[in-house]
């Protein structure tokens, strides 16, 4: 009887090899006249038969040579006690950190720790640069990268979310441990598939905004594990991460703003009360894929957007964010907006370096320099700074919109927190008074109390 790796999944073969379909995750696949599984379901199924008591070949994993030994990875206090939560829950789970507070260390560890191959998956390919760098720091031997235009497999190998799904059928059997970086992406997507065709036993998940819906995260504690550490920017702020204090500007939209509001608003609430009559208790996420199938429904959709366009850079914001830079001259700002169009806007406004995905890598890495070195002053993004990426350090946020919510404030807000002595961190939140503006901006902020 042998148990076997196939294109991203498992393979029992073995004589009359039906009567073990009671095993995780078993189908009978008659063209082949086995048993198949997912492939992370490798630890339960041989569990499952050696507590049987049944004799088995597992060939699921590649005897591939082990990474090279690790340098030293010095680790602070909660991040040890992080990877001791790992270790506890049989090394399979997420840990929830704020941004800043360096969870990249945490897997650094665990992948000593654990000292078999391993495989980090990323969201994007600026993320793919900077953990190699990070990884290079402390194991002094080659990385492999998938992903970029790259293909080179190593010991230790860091590949973006679409390399991973596309290249698992052949990866799959390579590594014993998965790291998985801002995991809350996993729960309900095509990438999903990357880790179930991976049969590593050992993952860990790393995010600073813990999944809520239920269904993603009983998603998520399949695939990766639940979660078995965290902590809330407020329980770091003040020793391990900066200090920081919100301000919170209210501003009126003008004459013709408010006016134009108040049309958009009615076309696009009009359809969703209509929607709601004749489908009770609907969600908005209902309405706006039901929206799809109907001019009517699209022109609702459009005046939506078209709200939120304007309360995001309405003339009212855009001379705050002035004033503030003038008031912040020698501070580095970050400014955080909606989309691309208010990003080019306020550049061009206050001859400040935009920051969007437009802009190539390199122009990219350059920017981030010269604002680390102090000739770029201020950078204004709408999503590129979101995320992971590392960002120098920073004083003033000012935030005039967001398209994310409580997830996306606390990532940004956490862009501000690197600590030095004395620092605390300014950050401005601009809120347009009596629009959907100030519901979303009270959602944004729960997340940082937490």
């Amino acid at each position: 009887m042998r148990l076997l790796f196939d294109r991203g999944t498992l393979l029992f073969d073995a004589p009359e090899a039906s009567r073990f379909a009671h095993l995780p995750g078993m189908l009978w696949d008659p063209r082949v006249g086995a048993l198949r599984a997912p492939a992370h379901r490798h630890r339960e199924v041989a569990s499952a038969l050696a507590s049987a008591g049944v004799r088995f070949s597992d060939d699921v994993m590649r005897r591939d040579a082990p990474p090279g030994p690790w340098q030293s990875i010095a680790i602070r206090g909660y991040q040890r006690e992080a990877l001791d939560a790992w270790a506890r829950a049989h090394r399979r789970g997420v840990v929830v950190l704020p941004t800043g507070s360096g969870k990249t260390r945490v897997a650094l560890a665990a992948m000593a720790a654990v000292a078999k191959p391993a495989l980090c998956l990323v969201p994007t390919r600026v993320l793919l640069d900077q953990w190699c760098q990070e990884i290079a720091a402390v194991y002094p031997h080659e990385i492999g990268r998938f992903g970029d235009g790259d293909r080179t497999l190593a010991p230790i190998t860091v590949s973006t979310y679409e390399s991973a799904y596309r290249h698992m059928a052949e990866l799959g059997d390579r590594f014993a441990l998965v790291i998985v970086d801002e995991a809350h992406h996993f729960g309900g997507g095509a990438q999903d598939d990357a880790l179930e065709m991976c049969a590593a036993g050992a993952r860990l998940g790393l995010t600073a905004t813990p999944v809520t819906d239920d269904r993603a995260a009983g998603i998520l504690d399949r695939l990766i594990g639940p979660t078995v550490y965290a902590l809330g920017i407020a329980d770091l702020a003040g020793t391990y991460l900066a200090d920081f204090e919100v301000v919170t500007m209210r501003l009126d939209l003008t004459t013709a703003e408010r006016e134009r509001y108040d049309r958009l608003v009615a076309a696009y609430r009009g359809a969703f009360r209509q929607f709601q009559t004749l489908a009770p208790g609907a969600t908005w996420a209902e309405f706006a894929s039901a929206a799809q199938r109907s001019e009517d429904g699209r022109a609702a959709l459009r005046a939506w957007r078209a709200t939120r366009r304007l309360v995001s850079r309405c003339e009212a914001k855009l001379a705050a964010v002035s004033t503030l830079l003038a008031r912040h001259r020698g501070a580095r700002v970050l400014i955080f907006v909606a989309d691309n169009d208010a990003a080019y806007a306020i550049a061009r406004a206050n001859l400040v370096m935009p920051l969007t995905c437009d802009i190539g890598r390199s122009e990219r890495a350059e920017a981030l320099a010269r604002f680390r070195a102090g000739d770029l002053r201020a950078l204004v993004s709408a999503r590129v700074l979101n995320e992971g990426l590392d960002v120098p350090d920073a004083d003033v946020a000012i935030v005039l919109g967001g398209a994310l919510g409580e997830r996306e404030h606390v990532q940004r807000v956490g862009r501000l927190l690197r600590p030095r002595p004395g620092k605390c961190a300014l950050v401005y939140e601009l809120v347009a008074r009596q629009t959907i503006d100030v519901r979303q901006a009270a959602r944004r902020r729960r997340g940082l109390a937490a």
